[in-house]
């Protein structure tokens, strides 16, 4: 996945404008902040929430536009203040555009996005058994070749300084198995978390087409 820790949006709350239903069917929808953190979609955005900025859905809850957030006076007083912020609403605009059309392309329910979870775990998990397998393996060979250094002093001998490479190469790869086990348990992390972030996002386009039905079926008894 590109952008492995895209913008994830807080709890969904869907508004529905009743009052401008028999039009909304063909109009766009726009999803927005409100001031308790909450993603609200619906018809209209509230003049104190247009200043935060907000985005335009077509009927199937894909981004077609990221309206910025509204200039500061000091702001409005730099044109490349203003630039960037156009440059990043269109940026914005394009990794959601390329996220929601990726999701709806790969995915007919929240299910399957949980069963592709499962699976990219699954594979995690098997990696880092191997690796654990091979771990105590190691440390045995270790323990072994220390086990022979003891016996050959005991005896009043020196340790070959083969026996002492091996044992340093080994402890050298028990060290890189291990740092690969711990990236391995951070992927599942992020996998984790990506995958959410998936579950989430997916759920909104969901939500917007049910919006979007309900208000036909409404509009057409």
């Amino acid at each position: 996945m590109t952008d492995r820790k895209p913008h994830a949006f807080p709890l969904l709350v869907l508004t529905i404008m009743l009052s401008s239903a028999p039009a909304a069917v063909a109009r766009e929808m726009y999803r927005y902040i409100n001031d308790r953190g909450n993603v609200v979609v619906g018809y209209q955005v509230p003049t104190d929430d247009v200043k935060k900025g907000y985005e335009i859905l077509n009927e199937d809850g894909i981004v077609i536009e990221v309206v910025p957030r509204q200039l500061t006076e000091e702001e409005l007083e730099n044109l490349s203040v203003q630039e960037e912020l156009v440059k990043a609403a269109e940026a914005e605009k394009e990794r959601l555009r390329l996220w929601d059309e990726s999701l709806l392309l790969r995915y007919s329910t929240v299910e399957d996005i949980e069963a592709a979870r499962k699976r990219a775990l699954s594979s995690l998990l098997i990696n880092v058994s191997i690796l654990k397998s091979n771990t105590r393996s190691l440390k045995q060979q270790v323990e072994n070749y220390q086990t022979q250094a003891a016996d050959i002093e005991r005896r009043g001998g020196a340790v070959d300084v083969q026996r002492l490479a091996a044992i340093e190469a080994l402890q050298g790869e028990i060290s890189a198995t291990e740092r690969s086990i711990a990236d391995r348990k951070q992927e599942m992390e992020d996998v984790e978390e990506d995958y959410q972030m998936d579950i989430d996002r997916f759920e909104q386009l969901l939500d917007v087409v049910e919006l979007r039905r309900t208000l036909l079926a409404n509009e057409n008894r």
